[in-house]
């Protein structure tokens, strides 16, 4: 069986690994949005602090992704815990990096104005310095979904939900009948999911971006 007769009688199963890989890494993304903000939140003010909580969050990418799944399987089990806990954990560098970084890059006056009208700094906060650092903190959870969708491929190995099912029966059957259309299947269904979602934010941040800061 070729290829396409291959994805055109699999369809269904497919489409369905496939919503499940994306609603995976979609949820982590959104879990490691909330986590980064609010470590970004409370650390940007600190150079020290900040320099912590970026080399931690750094220390997670040093760490394979076949390891970390291997200390949390004997903690949380095998299926989706293991797999969200270490999607969410490989999400928050650049999330944390940029929302850092655009905290402290909102212009001093732009600040004071506010301040100066009489907003507190809770309002100052989310209504001036959040907006402002939104395109940052977008990008950052750009690159992190790229990243996971790679990583989230690799849960297979905790049994995790999504495409990685696919290509590890299809390496492990290689030589059998459809093993390798099984492993070029879901490595193709992971690239496409990548480009979508890539353009899918792409889309949110001209629909959330003012032209002012974009420009």
């Amino acid at each position: 069986m070729n290829f396409l007769d291959y994805v055109a009688s699999r369809w269904q199963s497919l489409l369905v690994d496939s919503y499940q890989h994306a609603s995976m890494v979609l949820q982590c993304i959104v879990l490691a949005t909330i986590v980064g903000v609010l470590v970004g939140v409370a650390v940007y003010r600190s150079p020290a602090g900040a320099a912590i909580a970026t080399a931690l969050s750094s220390a997670v990418l040093t760490i394979p992704s076949f390891a970390l799944f291997g200390l949390l399987i004997p903690v949380l089990g095998l299926g989706v815990a293991p797999s969200v806990l270490t999607l969410v954990l490989y999400a928050l560098l650049p999330i944390v990096r940029n929302t850092i970084v655009g905290l402290s890059t909102v212009d001093q006056p732009i600040l004071d104005a506010a301040r100066g009208i009489g907003m507190g700094r809770f309002s100052v906060l989310t209504r001036i310095e959040l907006r402002l650092a939104w395109p940052a903190i977008l990008a950052g959870m750009r690159v992190s979904t790229q990243m996971l969708m790679g990583i989230a491929a690799i849960a297979a190995y905790a049994k995790g939900p999504g495409l990685g099912n696919l290509i590890f029966s299809g390496l492990g059957q290689l030589g059998g009948a459809n093993a390798l259309n099984m492993a070029v299947a879901g490595t193709v269904g992971v690239i496409i999911l990548a480009l979508l979602l890539d353009a899918l934010f792409v889309l949110i941040g001209r629909l959330t971006t003012s032209r002012g800061i974009r420009g």
